[in-house]
């Protein structure tokens, strides 16, 4: 899996955007979801389809943003989305009318398979989280239980049972640091910039960065230093880490932006479109986009501004 999204070749960006999917042309969306209505009324289900979601008789919703993410950064084309969505409507039907694992499992099975979940604020719903972590601004920590077939994002009522969150939290924590690295890609250029990006196939991959002083010295053999790091999360398969140590962070900064922002856009599991500075386990927004939506900006001060300074002090460039 590399950082640098193939696209298929389709409809130029000359011909009408559908207004949900802008990656979709209007004849692409209309193809799209012409094949989920027909995957659902294979399994005998009318629906309802509306831009981003489609609704059962029986009032379940079912949305369309990931699924439409995937068959769209399918590097094969249109050709093989019919096959695409029939697999995820069934996957999604057959989780949904099995028993519910939180029925099924012990409870210390259920703490095996627990893991922390860093998520954006639109993909929870506040009033169900209440015990949701802020790590940064538009930004939660969430407790996840790991399926074969599915994750399962644990509200407040599936969680009472469990015990005490602080100790699911820490079982989960633990997990986490179990799984193997999966992959590891660094990016550099000709100029000397670089930085990490770990890579896999697991809803985990990014939600590491609440481990990431671990994870920094598992990939590079060596402890993030007192400034702490640059990371990015676009989305769940994806952490990006530069652990900051000189000057090396400014050329850094401005390309893990860049990276954030492509890996974010139209991607299944987006969690983030911006950078960020790691410190002892805070994470301080450092991008974002232009007021007019068109561009990308650095945005610095306070604490970061004064480190920037320092490291230019002491690393002066030729002179």
């Amino acid at each position: 899996m590399g950082w640098f999204l193939r696209r298929p070749k389709r409809d130029g960006d000359d011909v009408p955007r559908d207004t949900e999917f802008a990656y979709f042309s209007d004849r692409e969306a209309a193809h799209f979801r012409g094949q989920v209505r027909e995957a659902f009324a294979e399994h005998g289900l009318e629906v309802t389809v509306f831009a981003d979601m489609v609704t059962d008789d029986g009032g379940r919703h079912f949305g369309l943003g990931n699924l439409a993410a995937v068959c769209h950064n399918d590097d094969r084309g249109p050709r093989v989305w019919p096959d695409l969505v029939r697999q995820h409507v069934e996957r999604v039907l057959r989780t949904m009318d099995a028993p519910s694992a939180l029925d099924t499992l012990s409870p210390e099975q259920i703490r095996a398979q627990l893991y922390p979940r860093v998520v954006g604020v639109e993909g929870i719903d506040p009033a169900a989280f209440g015990y949701a972590r802020s790590v940064a601004p538009g930004l939660y920590e969430i407790l996840a239980l790991d399926l074969p077939e599915s994750v399962m994002m644990l509200t407040d009522e599936a969680l009472e049972p469990l015990g005490d969150v602080r100790h699911l939290r820490d079982r989960a924590l633990a997990n986490l640091r179990g799984l193997p690295v999966e992959g590891h890609e660094t990016v550099r250029d000709t100029d000397g910039m670089r930085f990490e990006v770990l890579i896999g196939d697991s809803f985990y991959t990014a939600s590491r960065v609440l481990d990431l002083d671990a994870v920094v010295r598992r990939v590079t053999g060596e402890p993030l230093g007192e400034h702490g790091a640059l990371v990015a999360m676009p989305f769940r398969h994806q952490l990006a880490f530069h652990p900051i140590r000189d000057t090396g962070i400014i050329p850094a900064l401005g390309a893990m932006a860049s990276f954030a922002a492509a890996g974010y856009a139209d991607t299944p599991g987006a969690i983030s479109p911006y950078v960020f500075w790691w410190r002892d386990g805070t994470l301080t927004q450092l991008s974002d986009y232009d007021e007019d939506g068109d561009g990308l900006r650095i945005v610095v001060g306070g604490d970061f501004e004064d480190l920037l300074e320092r490291l230019v002090a002491e690393n002066p460039g030729p002179g």
